[in-house]
């Protein structure tokens, strides 16, 4: 998908010439007490009788398409609901652009533009808000059509105008617009990635992925291959990719933007499976076309670093993606092998559909290499979350209350919340294994929880989290810019964490 183009400029409801132009509105409220007042008045109150009469009310997403048929120079209007007005937050501008730009695109126009809302959540600077504005346009209007041989439905829109009503807004909404387009152009390409059926997204294309970001922004990248995880020591990664003949890649990253000499980094891992079947330990068949996106996690490591180097952010950032493809074979792990991670910890595997936190413990204990300031892992890792936290809602881990905290709050300004679980020492006597340091499942109960306790044995005294994104990854149905499919949630949480951590 090709990103619009986004601009700034100084203008009007009433005087702006466009093909559409783009109205929110708060139910319950008068036209007049919106930004589209004179614009009203210029149709003759045809805005205000549209509301009276309850043909529009301004609920949240409603959206109405009206022709101005030349009374005006705007050529036609969408009208999109905030809902009420003391219920407007960041969030619901977010979603409200997201379904103006989906009925902006069925109009079949190149280009639209959109005034700055005028009721805004008290305490949001016009930057936060022309950030949502962005990202909710951008993602809201997300088609994947790579392999479909029939053209989609409307057009993709190449540019969006946000006007604001005074100059002195400029600076602050033109930041926000940068950051939103960064934001939203990392998400689309997760997105991009998850779509790739894994014939296509094999490991040495996420590899290739990785080399081309890297030579765009002017990253260093080094990515071990077979022999050299052999050399390290690397027996769970490695165990994982045994049954495929896929070879496994280990990638690293970093990006550094800081003018600190010495500064420890930030270290971001994303588990990277491009296809998880359950290897020996075979999952069902219902569904099993989803596990091409069992690679969001490394998608979105990956992603990050390239709009933290986009965004010029002043911090250094590695991120780390292990990836491998779990598959049944002749030479697939077995349930009751015996791997030794690179930590040197050994883990008896007693179910091999409990890959991902097998291949992250490499990846963590790598990691560690760095004596990271803050460590952050994210995976689609546990069935289990889902079961728990429904689709709303991250699964959150970690050591360091601050680096909780600090997540917590970038979720909520990102739409991307967390929800912490207890990381509860007791939970391990479940992965107490007879042969081996540990087993990597722990039972039905508790299952989010013993497999980020899994992970806490790998990151030793730094501050650390997990993300587990098992729950929101996959959406069954369309949302306001939620597509149906991959959604790349998790990826605007970890760069507002990032953005949040550079100012």
């Amino acid at each position: 998908m090709k990103i619009m183009q986004v601009t700034v400029q100084v203008g009007q409801a009433e005087t702006t010439s466009t093909e559409v132009l783009v109205l929110t509105h708060c139910d319950g409220e008068a036209v007049a007490k919106q930004n589209a007042a004179l614009l009203d008045q210029a149709l003759g109150g045809s805005l205000s009788k549209l509301v009276q009469s309850k043909e529009f009310e301004g609920k949240a997403n409603e959206v109405l398409l009206y022709h101005t048929h030349g009374r005006v120079p705007a050529k036609r209007l969408v009208l999109v609901g905030l809902g009420k007005k003391s219920e407007v937050t960041i969030e619901t501008i977010r979603q409200a652009m997201g379904s103006a730009a989906k009925r902006v695109r069925q109009a079949k126009v190149e280009s639209y533009s959109v005034m700055l809302p005028a009721v805004t959540p008290d305490g949001m600077s016009s930057l936060e808000v022309a950030q949502a504005m962005v990202e909710g346009a951008i993602l809201g209007s997300y088609q994947f059509t790579v392999y479909r041989s029939e053209p989609a439905s409307g057009q993709d829109v190449a540019e969006m105008k946000i006007l604001v009503p005074q100059k002195d807004q400029l600076r602050q909404v033109t930041e926000g617009v940068r950051r939103g387009v960064a934001t939203a152009e990392a998400t689309v390409f997760v997105r991009d990635l998850c779509n790739h059926p894994s014939n296509v997204l094999t490991p040495t294309r996420v590899a290739d992925e990785a080399k081309a970001v890297a030579k765009a922004e002017k990253i260093s990248i080094k990515i071990l291959e077979q022999k050299d995880m052999e050399l390290l020591g690397m027996g769970a990664l490695l165990g994982v990719a045994r049954g495929s003949q896929e070879p496994p890649k280990f990638i690293i990253l970093e990006y550094n933007g800081s003018k600190k000499k010495d500064e420890r980094p930030v270290v971001l891992v994303g588990k990277t499976i491009t296809f998880d079947t359950g290897g020996i330990s075979l999952k069902p068949a219902e569904n099993m076309e989803h596990m091409k996106a069992d690679m969001t996690g490394g998608a979105e490591v990956l992603a990050s670093i390239r709009a933290a180097a986009r965004l010029k952010l002043p911090l250094r950032l590695i991120s780390i993606l292990p990836v491998a493809e779990n598959m049944p074979g002749g030479r697939a792990m077995k349930p009751g092998d015996i791997v030794t991670t690179l930590s040197g910890k050994t883990v008896e595997v007693q179910n091999t559909d409990a890959e991902g936190r097998l291949i992250l413990a490499d990846g963590l204990a790598y990691a560690m290499r760095y004596k990271p300031a803050a460590l952050i892992d994210i995976a689609t890792l546990t069935g289990a979350c889902v079961v728990a936290l429904g689709q709303f809602a991250i699964g959150m881990f970690g050591t360091d209350q601050a680096l909780k905290e600090q997540v917590r709050k970038s979720g909520q300004k990102a739409g991307e919340r967390v929800w912490e679980m207890p990381l509860w020492e007791e939970y391990f006597e479940q992965l107490k294994s007879d042969v081996a340091d540990m087993r990597n499942i722990g039972g039905r109960g508790g299952g989010m929880i013993t497999a980020a306790l899994f992970l806490s044995k790998f990151v030793g005294d730094c501050p650390w989290v997990h993300l587990d994104i098992a729950s929101t990854d996959w959406s069954e149905r369309e949302r306001a810019y939620i597509p149906k499919g991959p959604t790349g949630i998790g990826t605007r949480l970890l760069l507002q964490y990032l953005i949040d951590r550079s100012l």
